[in-house]
């Protein structure tokens, strides 16, 4: 079979590449089939792109607002570029999309039979991002979850040709699980965007306020706070494991490191500053965390299984 020719990557766009390294889990590991790595970078690509513009966090010199045909004095508008980038995903299904990142996903999209679906849900979660900046419920939040993280999993899962009603369910679980973590971890960066991912009536129930966060440490409020949003995501990792165990071969390894990932990560976050003070520095697994609970997890897979 004929392979489709990838996009040239741009400075801009390989800057947003690179950025599968920070990631909590892996993205594209050695270990897969080259088609389902290049397949994820691409769907990688699309959804770091789509973070980065409702993060206000695109590289310098205004490069992906050129390929996206937004001109220079609206270059910083975000709801303008999300625009724009919506437009030019529907051309990666009928068409010739403009933008690099958005070539390269084309074929993947023509490979795996993809749905815009997921990809729209995106740009939804990031819309979202510039017009709601706090949450009031825990549903609130879950629903939040399911544009802004729960696309990927149902992508990974269309790449791989694994989709089942119960693994997309299982996956969801994962997916949202991964996000409450990026937000534990990223609580005082989220912040300083004027956001709070905490749900309201939480930091009601432990009596945290927006000043609380703002401090350089965590006090004894917003530690409990915290480790409650943790054992929240915990729980929705040990709900995914079955994910796991549901799958064989290459693709068990991948989905383990997933899990794996928000798991070390949630040990992070349970250690930083003696306990849950996640406001100084945002926590981060080290590899050893990560390959221990890959482990951990690929053992009760099996034995769930």
């Amino acid at each position: 079979m004929t392979r489709t020719r990838q996009a040239r990557p741009d400075a801009a766009t390989r800057t947003t590449l690179d950025k599968a390294a920070d990631e909590n889990f892996p993205v594209a590991p050695f270990f897969l089939p080259r088609a389902w790595r290049d397949d994820l970078m691409a769907v990688y690509g699309y959804a770091r792109l789509v973070d980065d513009i409702g993060d206000g966090d695109l590289a310098p010199g205004g490069a992906d607002a050129r390929h996206l045909g937004v001109p220079p004095e609206r270059a910083e508008d975000r709801i303008a570029l999300l625009d724009a980038l919506e437009a030019d995903l529907l051309r990666v299904f009928d068409g010739t999309p403009h933008h690099p990142l958005l070539r390269a996903l084309q074929p993947t999209v023509r490979r795996r039979g993809l749905t815009p679906e997921p990809f729209v849900g995106l740009v939804e979660a990031n819309r979202q991002d510039q017009l709601v900046r706090r949450y009031e419920s825990y549903d609130d939040l879950l629903a939040y979850c399911e544009l802004s993280a729960n696309p990927v999993g149902r992508l990974v899962l269309g790449i791989t040709g694994t989709a089942t009603p119960e693994r997309v369910r299982r996956s969801d679980a994962v997916c949202t699980a991964l996000q409450i973590v990026e937000h534990l971890q990223d609580v005082a960066e989220d912040l300083g965007r004027d956001r709070i991912y905490l749900p309201a009536e939480d930091m009601k129930r432990f009596h945290v306020t927006e000043d609380d966060l703002a401090r350089p440490t965590a006090n004894a409020s917003v530690r409990a706070l915290i480790a409650f949003e943790a054992e929240r995501a915990r729980a929705l990792l040990d709900e995914g494991v079955p994910l796991v165990g549901s799958v064989r071969g290459r693709l068990r390894l991948l989905l383990a490191g997933f899990t794996a990932g928000g798991l070390a990560a949630l040990d992070a976050i349970a250690a930083a500053g003696g306990g849950f003070d996640v406001l100084p520095q945002p926590p981060k697994p080290t590899k050893q965390s990560l390959m221990r609970e890959a482990g951990a997890v690929l053992l009760r897979a099996r034995r769930e299984g």
